[in-house]
């Protein structure tokens, strides 16, 4: 495989990885009843939420390369309700979601990337389908971040650079370089910080 190939891919999935700690890291604030809430009429709760990206993954990266990405066996209105589901089920059905994506993403090889794949019967490169899920993966997450904060307002611990802190924030990432250390997470490494500035 080719270096841009290789970067490509190993930064996709570094992007996923990325997104899915971050989603986790603001679900594990939240208490189970915060987290099947639903503030309005027109909003998802976080459950919802879940289920919705999961069930989007289980649909888009299952024989990713063979089939279409919109399976005939889904039913993507159901994925908007919650009926008997459990926040161990949800979690359990978004792990599984994942490890779909994963296992589609690993074996790729350069070949495969310029291979053309559909979805909803629209042809896509494989690279225009990984972004796809990326982009739309990251706007989900955007949400359960913002929704928890939302619920967890002033016990939130947060999870990117603390107001007031940039400066500060940039020289961590400076020492971090100096020091050698491997490339800096760049949605973990706010987290790592605020963390560190804590413990003083």
């Amino acid at each position: 495989m080719s270096d841009l190939a290789e970067i490509y891919k190993r930064d996709a999935s570094d992007s996923f990885l990325g997104y899915k700690k971050l989603a986790e890291r603001a679900l594990e604030q939240v208490s189970d009843e915060e987290f099947f809430l639903q503030i309005d009429d027109e909003s998802n709760s976080l459950a919802v939420i879940v289920k919705h990206i999961a069930g989007n993954q289980h649909s888009r990266w299952r024989d990713f390369l063979t089939t279409d990405g919109e399976k005939a066996s889904r039913d993507r209105d159901q994925e908007f309700e919650i009926t008997d589901e459990t926040r161990e089920t949800l979690m359990d059905y978004w792990e599984t979601g994942w490890q779909t994506l994963f296992d589609a993403i690993e074996p790729l090889t350069e070949e495969d990337l310029e291979k053309t794949v559909t979805i909803r019967g629209e042809p896509h490169s494989v690279v225009e389908a990984i972004n796809r899920q990326l982009t739309h993966y990251s706007y989900h997450i955007g949400q359960i971040v913002f929704l928890a904060k939302h619920l967890r307002s002033s016990e939130w611990k947060t999870l990117s650079v603390p107001r007031d802190r940039s400066a500060e924030f940039n020289q961590f990432l400076s020492d971090k370089q100096a020091a050698g250390t491997e490339k800096t997470d760049r949605l973990g490494a706010p987290e790592e910080f605020a963390r560190l500035s804590e413990k003083g």
